[in-house]
């Protein structure tokens, strides 16, 4: 008896253990399933709030942190339901803002000292590149070294007023009398170089770089190394009434914008991509010519150390005390304005 007792106790009593630990395992299994299949509790989405951009060409480098931010769903993520407004050469985007059909707008610092003469203000939010990159540019043919020698040539110019003065001060920083042929272009600066319609243009360095990737033959002057101050182009801007109206959505977007930026400035080519996928469909047709133009752009963004969109006065004061000395900028009566308070130009509070 004793021994059928001992027999149970050794054999039978570690199986019924067994049998015990293995059926609470495929109950807390069971647990955990059930669990996993209920529905859980969603967090309430943001509500999303319409800003509204407008841009100043067709979608470029320039452009390329809003669309990184926007095509990264960050904007969505802080609540916020961006619209791009496209480019048309019959509005201004500093118009569209001051008539508060845009919130936001890219534009330059030249026109917002030529608006804010006009008693119709708007405010820089950010330098979209950290400096001036604009350069004189003509077909590297021999023809013309330097800058004075593009006296009594012809330059393809786009009527604004700033564009004179600002190209007859690097010829004359180089020797030259600053004297040539104002064409007023309809078609693109950089092909009427090519094409010898013009013998010069002022553009951006991004577009110099772009040209370049398709094997343009092109020779370039720094304005800012010839007399020019360096101030910022492009900005972007917004109106005084929609910074005290939507402070907080204006605060939120920036944020994210410079984060965008900030992601474009270290991933070149990740920003690329997804600029062209943000961007309406057969707005580039060369990739290449784009990925030249990106890294550029990238490289110009930020300095190093700084952060993204951070704007000098002093730069605003020189650029101002520079343009107003050659009297071509003028108020609603057209006479010359003598005066400009250029910290009422710009601000830094959103971009800190």
């Amino acid at each position: 008896m004793r021994n059928r007792s001992r027999m149970i106790l050794v054999f039978v009593l570690p199986l019924v253990l067994i049998l015990l630990v293995v059926s609470l395992f495929f109950w807390q299994q069971n647990r955990l399933n059930t669990a996993a299949e209920a529905p859980q509790a969603t967090a309430t989405p943001k509500p999303l709030n319409k800003l509204t951009l407008a841009l100043d060409f067709t979608p470029n480098p320039n452009h390329t942190g809003v669309y990184v931010a926007q095509q990264k769903g960050w904007y969505r993520e802080a609540g916020i339901d961006l619209h791009i407004l496209p480019f048309s050469q019959n509005s201004f985007p500093d118009t569209l803002v001051t008539q508060g059909q845009a919130d936001v707008a890219f534009s330059s610092t030249e026109t917002i000292v030529l608006d804010a003469a006009k008693n119709q203000p708007i405010v820089s939010l950010a330098a979209i590149l950290s400096h001036n990159t604009s350069v004189l540019v003509t077909r590297d043919d021999g023809s013309i070294k330097r800058p004075k020698d593009l006296d009594g040539k012809k330059f393809g110019s786009y009527g604004a007023p700033y564009e004179v003065p600002i190209v007859s001060t690097a010829i004359k920083h180089d020797g030259g009398k600053g004297n040539f042929k104002n064409i007023i272009l309809g078609t693109d600066a950089i092909q009427a170089v090519i094409t010898k319609q013009v013998d010069f243009a002022w553009v951006f360095g991004l577009d110099v770089e772009q040209a370049r990737a398709q094997g343009a033959k092109l020779k370039t002057f720094s304005v800012t190394e010839y007399g020019v101050p360096d101030y910022y182009a492009p900005n972007l801007v917004s109106s005084e009434k929609t910074i005290k109206e939507k402070h907080d959505l204006l605060q939120t977007f920036m944020e994210i914008t410079q984060r965008g930026y900030d992601y474009a400035s270290k991933n070149p080519e990740e920003a690329t991509k997804l600029l062209i996928a943000g961007a309406p469909q057969g707005t580039f047709s060369d990739e290449k010519q784009l990925e030249q133009g990106q890294r550029f752009a990238s490289s110009h963004y930020e300095d190093e150390g700084m952060k993204w969109g951070v704007q000098d006065a002093k730069i605003w004061k020189a650029y101002v005390d520079f343009i107003l000395k050659t009297n071509s900028v003028t108020d609603d009566k057209e006479k010359p304005v003598k005066a400009l308070d250029s910290t009422k130009l710009f601000t830094n509070e959103f971009v800190k």
